[in-house]
């Protein structure tokens, strides 16, 4: 399928996909993790690597890696979690083959030149915006990855040129006439991010939850959390049911009043509300309880609490006007964000699942808007989902400072016991080129080095896409 040139600037690198290959691997998590609907024991990674060829003659191999994760792109009870995990793997084959069969064009060109096509291709197989997203959003990570492995720049590095060729065009209408080149020359990365803490729906609070401890040097119960990391900020996951939700914020905020100092929290429904009005609830007798004064001055925001169905249906703003909300899971198309934010929506959740391209153009999106009206009033939340340590965790860290986001939500270092996974070889690398990043305690597995609160990440600045090494076959 042959692509046309991008109106994009003019050294933006012209390149085509030659090649790939897959794999994946399976572990089991030291802790359950329950969010909405689904409570998951064992995770699976796919790790993607592909090999580009530009247009001077130069090629190179780049690689991305994401959890096929059941239950959050499409969370129909009737489907089991090997259908959604087949769901994810169809939709990277689907992007796969266009990418395979599309001529030269800058990355974000040919991107931006075949997202109608997986969309089409992905509907026409039942697959819905969420999970059609899946597969160019892990072929455009390890695409730009090989292009900064090859010209030896960072991914903050091409993004302030815009060497992917980023422009406004048909699917970024509520962009036209902003400068965006000036936006992304503007964008800068810190040396550090804060670490938001993940409370899933079982997660053990304090000791009365633990009836058997697992001793494995990491922090097991909420209570273990705040003394370990000494972090300030925490999501919170709903569930749905207005009463059960209060008890387990009450039981949740004795515990951060205590020992959490200064905290910051949001909420995440992870769709669990049929519609604003229960999610309105909650918030209304937040605000009634005297158990949680503390814990409702701490909320930033409220993520995704209304099912998708109906969450861009009807307006939010009531509720939002007292605390901000932002969609995650509606987040399925591009054009998604602009319509959430004409329903009162005032933000949208970062993940590399969906696409990093999508992330940036909400961002200047974001700054468009504030930059009329004078304020601060949209922005985008970095959020994970199960990030494992290694490539996938830094590709989203890489992305996520580079927006200017100062905090994001961690949970695969909790559930996941570090590179528990990875053999030796392959973590006694990490260690070495992003020594900041990780530690090593002896008869443990490599995990992240959280100092107060934060993760030190100046070493993501490296060629390609936030990560020196290259995985390469993991057998």
């Amino acid at each position: 399928m042959p692509s046309p040139h991008s109106p994009a600037m003019p050294d933006s690198p012209l390149l085509k996909v030659e090649t790939f290959r897959t794999q994946e691997r399976t572990v089991d998590l030291r802790l359950p993790f329950r969010f909405g609907v689904a409570t998951v024991t064992r995770a699976t990674q796919i790790t993607l690597t592909v090999r580009i060829a530009l247009k001077d003659g130069r090629s190179g191999e780049g690689h991305a890696a994401e959890s096929l994760l059941p239950k959050w792109f499409d969370k129909k009870l009737t489907l089991s979690d090997a259908d959604n995990m087949n769901q994810l793997r169809t939709s990277l084959a689907i992007a796969l083959k266009l990418y395979l069969e599309a001529g030269f064009d800058t990355a974000f060109g040919q991107s931006a030149h075949l997202y109608r096509e997986q969309q089409a291709r992905c509907a026409a197989q039942g697959l819905n915006p969420l999970v059609a997203s899946y597969g160019p959003a892990l072929v455009d990570r390890a695409v730009i990855d090989a292009l900064g492995r090859i010209l030896g720049l960072s991914f903050a590095q091409m993004i302030r040129a815009n060497l992917p060729g980023l422009y406004v065009g048909d699917l970024t209408p509520d962009l036209a006439g902003f400068d965006l080149p000036g936006f992304l020359a503007g964008l800068s990365t810190a040396p550090s991010i804060a670490v938001r803490h993940t409370v899933g729906l079982v997660d053990a609070l304090d000791d009365a939850d633990v009836s058997e401890r697992r001793n494995d040097g990491l922090p097991e119960t909420l209570e273990d959390v705040v003394r370990a990391y000494g972090g300030r900020y925490y999501k919170l996951k709903v569930g749905g049911d207005v009463e059960a939700d209060l008890d387990r914020l009450s039981r949740i905020a004795a515990v951060l009043d205590a020992g959490a100092g200064d905290y910051l929290t949001t909420l995440d429904g992870n769709e669990q509300y049929e519609t604003v009005d229960g999610i309105t609830e909650l918030w209304r007798r937040m605000g009634e309880a005297p158990a949680l004064r503390r814990l409702v001055a701490s909320v930033l925001l409220i993520e995704q609490p209304i099912k998708r169905a109906v969450a861009l249906e009807r307006s939010v703003a009531p509720l939002g006007q007292e605390k901000p909300l932002i969609i995650d899971e509606s987040d399925g198309d591009i054009g998604a964000f602009p319509k959430a934010i004409a329903l009162g929506y005032r933000g949208v959740s970062s993940k590399n699942c969906k696409g990093f391209y999508k992330s940036i153009l909400n961002t200047a999106h974001a700054a468009r808007l504030n930059g009329e009206q004078g304020s601060g009033r949209y922005f985008l939340s970095a959020e994970d989902l199960s990030t494992w340590p290694g490539l996938c965790t830094q590709q989203d860290l890489a992305l996520v400072s580079l927006l200017g986001l100062t905090h994001v939500e961690r949970n695969g270092h909790h559930y996941i016991d570090g590179m528990t996974f990875a053999p030796e070889a392959e973590q006694a690398a990490f260690l070495a080129a992003h020594g900041d990043l990780y530690h090593r305690a002896a008869g443990h597995p490599a995990r992240l080095r959280i100092s107060r609160g934060d993760l030190a990440i100046a070493s993501l600045d490296c060629p390609g896409f936030g990560c020196a090494i290259a995985p390469g076959r993991l057998d």
